[in-house]
C-alpha cells in the first residue's frame, strides 16, 4: 500500500522517485491540482448507531468531530472540537509571497496517508560549496497532519546535491523548526516572522557543516560514533540494543561506497560520518515502500536518527 496519494515536482526526479513532473514556475493553482491538494478538509459531528430496535437509534457525540475529504468524502480522523484544521491550500499559499517576491522555488508538494499528512518543499535559493565541489542547497519544508500525529511544522532543510541526502537545519537555540499545535490557529505570516526567512540560519548551519568537513576522523573514532548513534541509550545496558546490520551498512558507505564519500570534504571526516547516516536513512534503510521511507526520513524515526547523528557529529568539533 502506498502512503503517497499524489505528489508533484519540478526539475529532476526527487530522491524518493515519486510524483507528477511539472515545468518550472507553475502557479500555485496548478500545483494544487497536480499535487492532489485540490480539496478541503471538512468536519461533521460524530454520530453512532445503537441497534436496540429494528432500525437502530442514532446518537451524537458532541465533544468530537470527524474530519473528511471534500472530494472523496473519505474519513481522515476523529478530533476534538478545539482542533484547528490547516487546509491543503494553506500549505501551498504559505509559499506564494516567498516564490513571487522572495526568490524561493517550489520543488515538491504532496499528500501522504490518504490526506492525513500534507507537505510542500521549496528551494530557498541558498547554496554553499564545501571543499571538493561538495554542494549543499537550502530548502524550506512546511508540513501538517490532521490525524494528531504532528503539529504544523515549518523546517529549514538542507539537501546535499551529490547524493540527495536530506538533513534538517538545526540551530544552537533549538531544532530550527517552528511548530504550531492544532489547538492554535495557523498564522502563516507569524510563522515566517518566527522562522526569520533569512540567510542567518543558513549561514550558521553551513559554518558548522564546514567545521565537520575539516574535522579529521580516525578509524576508532568512526566506529565509536556509529555505536553512539545506533545504540539505544534508554535501553538497559545488558540488552545490547545496538543495530549491528545498520552499523555495517553505514561503515561501508563511509568507507567509500556512499555517493560523494570520496570527495575531499567527506573522506575521513566528521562530515563523511554524518552523510553515511543520512544516506542510509534516506536511501537504504529498510522500508515497506519509498513513501514510507519519505515519511520516516522527514517526520518519523529516520528524522530522529539523523538529528542524533548531527548532534553526535557536532560534539566531535567541540
Amino acid at each position: 500500500m502506498h502512503l503517497v496519494q499524489t505528489m508533484a515536482y519540478v526539475g529532476q526526479e526527487p530522491w524518493h522517485g515519486l510524483g507528477n513532473q511539472l515545468s518550472p514556475n507553475q502557479p500555485l493553482e496548478v500545483w494544487a491540482r497536480q499535487a492532489g491538494m485540490h480539496w478541503r478538509v471538512e468536519a461533521a459531528d460524530v454520530r453512532y448507531v445503537i441497534n436496540g430496535d429494528d432500525l437502530g437509534s442514532i446518537h451524537a457525540f458532541p465533544e468530537q468531530r470527524v474530519l473528511f475529504r471534500s472530494d472523496t468524502k473519505a474519513p481522515l480522523s476523529v478530533v476534538s472540537r478545539r482542533f484547528q484544521v490547516v487546509q491543503p491550500w494553506e500549505i501551498l499559499e504559505f509559499y506564494r509571497d516567498l516564490t513571487e517576491v522572495g526568490g524561493f522555488e517550489l520543488e515538491t508538494a504532496g499528500v501522504l496517508k490518504e490526506g492525513r499528512k500534507l507537505w510542500a518543499l521549496a528551494k530557498t535559493g541558498q547554496s554553499a560549496c564545501l571543499k571538493g565541489r561538495d554542494r549543499v542547497n537550502g530548502y524550506l519544508l512546511l508540513a501538517t497532519a490532521c490525524d494528531g500525529t504532528m503539529a504544523t511544522t515549518a523546517q529549514f532543510t538542507s539537501v546535499r546535491v551529490v547524493c540527495n541526502n536530506t538533513l534538517a537545519i538545526a540551530l544552537r537555540d533549538g531544532d530550527g523548526a517552528v511548530k504550531v499545535p492544532h489547538r492554535s490557529q495557523f498564522d502563516a505570516q507569524a510563522v515566517k516572522q518566527q522562522l526569520g526567512v533569512s540567510v542567518s540560519s543558513w549561514d550558521a548551519f553551513m559554518v558548522r557543516m564546514k567545521m565537520l568537513s575539516e574535522r579529521r576522523v580516525k578509524s576508532h573514532e568512526a566506529l565509536s560514533y556509529f555505536l553512539r548513534v545506533f545504540t539505544d541509550s534508554a535501553a538497559p545496558a545488558a540488552s545490547g540494543l545496538t543495530n549491528g546490520r545498520a552499523i555495517k551498512a553505514v561503515q561501508a558507505l563511509y568507507d567509500g561506497q556512499g555517493h560523494g564519500a570520496e570527495l575531499a570534504s567527506a573522506k575521513g571526516t566528521a562530515w563523511g560520518l554524518l552523510n553515511s547516516i543520512t544516506e542510509y536513512v534516506d536511501h537504504q534503510r529498510r522500508a515497506r515502500s519509498q513513501d514510507y521511507r519519505l515519511d520516516s526520513a522527514w517526520f518519523g524515526q529516520g528524522a530522529t536518527l539523523k538529528k542524533k547523528a548531527l548532534d553526535e557529529a557536532l560534539k566531535m568539533t567541540a
